[in-house]
């Protein structure tokens, strides 16, 4: 009876686990976003002392990557005008399985 009960539980953790884990993968609608992220929502996840410009320290990802390429007036910033401006990072092709 109590390897039946450990069973069962395992089997009701294993679920619990599954469930919670895929719906905190899940953004607020459940989509995942189409496309690059605006300007607005760069600054708003990139620039943590909110002066309306991401340093070397603050950029990601692509940002971080071509940070000089990017900050076209050498001043150590990227502002606004400089992330429209930005080359558009290359696509990368999802290897077909």
């Amino acid at each position: 009876m109590k390897k039946l009960t450990n069973k069962i539980l395992a089997v009701l953790a294993l679920g619990l686990f599954v469930s919670t884990s895929s719906f905190a993968q899940k953004e607020g609608n459940g989509k995942r976003p189409e496309g690059p992220p605006s300007i607005k929502q760069i600054l708003k996840d990139l620039d943590t002392d909110k002066d309306g410009k991401i340093s070397l320290k603050e950029a990601k990802g692509p940002l971080k990557k071509d940070f000089k390429k990017i900050d076209t007036n050498n001043d150590g910033f990227i502002s606004k005008k400089e992330i429209k401006n930005a080359p558009k990072p290359e696509k990368r092709e999802r290897p077909r399985n």
